[in-house]
């Protein structure tokens, strides 16, 4: 028996990855619904080998329904997350709304799976999971294996993050903008706050008063709950002119000694990961290699001459897929995995 699987947001980029992940990787749907604003029903989208339309999710019945995925704002997300789950479904949510509440669990499978089975062994449980920041996901994804080997204390990373990550508008921004450089039209920014094309933007979400950005204080608080609440960690978040594909330059402290080999036999073996590490022209992934790709990828493993115990190293990953569709699968894979969401009857 199979699971009935809602997506809410399933005409998005995200939610339109999570359903061409779901039919890959032969996840056990026995009923698949996708849910949209009422501007959007009746809206085709594709599963597998069918086209199934959009219904309503304002007069939508989850009573039945097994998962919910949420990929549609936190909004969205604060206003039903919580109903849905009272209705009995486990919904993972792709928003920031519930990424940071002590009830809710933080999730990246390869990191802290293990947090599920004691959370869904809890009687008042909200029924929601959260999924990270994509510029967190690939990050704590390549951090754990090193942090089991020679415990992290220190990360400052500087992300290079595609325009995917701002939605459809964002990409389109930058086509529109690269078109018209080529026709002499002026850029006119939209979605940034300074032209896109052929330039990079040290500015992603709202400043906080610290002068971080709130983007930048996602992948500290996120890094924290889901590795190690002791680690510290600075960060930059840079928009640059790439489609799809996030990219981090990262510098690591250990409090123990390790060496670049050491690092590299560890993230070879750690899931999720694949290095790509040649000390030669082109021997490094960049997004482009990463596009349509779950693994996270490693490269430029070297040691950080400026710390005691330090490392620097290259991270890339499709953002759209382990960044929030493909991470957002694995959760619900894993509870199915560890036999802790059974199909339900409809009511």
């Amino acid at each position: 028996m199979g699971y009935k699987v809602a997506i809410v947001g399933a005409t998005g980029n995200v939610g339109r990855e999570m359903l061409e992940i779901l039919a890959e990787r032969n996840f056990p749907v026995d009923e698949l619904v996708p849910l949209a604003s009422s501007r959007s029903v009746g809206r085709e989208v594709s599963f597998g080998d069918r086209v199934l339309k959009c219904r309503n999710l304002e007069d939508y019945d989850f009573a039945g329904t097994d998962f919910v995925l949420m990929s549609a704002g936190g909004d969205i997300s604060k206003q039903w997350a919580p109903r849905i789950g009272a209705a009995g479904a486990m919904v993972i949510d792709n928003s920031s709304a519930w990424r940071y509440h002590e009830d809710v669990p933080l999730i990246v499978p390869e990191v802290n799976g293990h947090v599920l089975d004691a959370y869904m062994g809890r009687t008042n449980r909200k029924n929601i999971i959260a999924n990270p920041n994509c510029s967190t996901a690939q990050l704590v994804v390549a951090l754990k294996p090193l942090h089991d080997l020679a415990t992290i204390t220190r990360v400052v990373v500087s992300t290079y993050q595609s325009v995917s990550g701002g939605g459809k508008e964002a990409m389109d921004e930058l086509w529109d903008q690269t078109k018209g450089i080529f026709v002499n039209d002026q850029p006119t920014p939209g979605k940034f706050t300074k032209q896109i094309a052929f330039n990079v933007i040290p500015h992603i979400d709202a400043f906080m008063e610290d002068g971080y950005t709130k983007e930048e204080w996602k992948v500290l608080a996120e890094t924290k709950k889901m590795l190690d609440p002791r680690i510290k960690v600075s960060c930059t978040a840079v928009r640059v002119p790439v489609f799809v594909g996030h990219s981090e330059a990262v510098n690591l402290e250990f409090a123990n000694p390790i060496t670049p080999d050491e690092a590299r036999d560890a993230l070879r073996e750690a899931p999720g990961i694949v290095v790509v590490d040649k000390r030669e022209d082109g021997g490094y992934i960049t997004p482009v290699e990463a596009k349509g790709e779950d693994a996270t990828y490693v490269s430029r493993i070297r040691e950080d001459v400026t710390v005691e115990n330090g490392l620097a190293m290259w991270v890339v990953s499709d953002n759209l897929r382990k960044g929030a569709a493909l991470n957002t699968i694995q959760i619900a894979e894993t509870l199915v995995a560890r036999g802790l969401v059974q199909p339900r009857v409809a009511a």
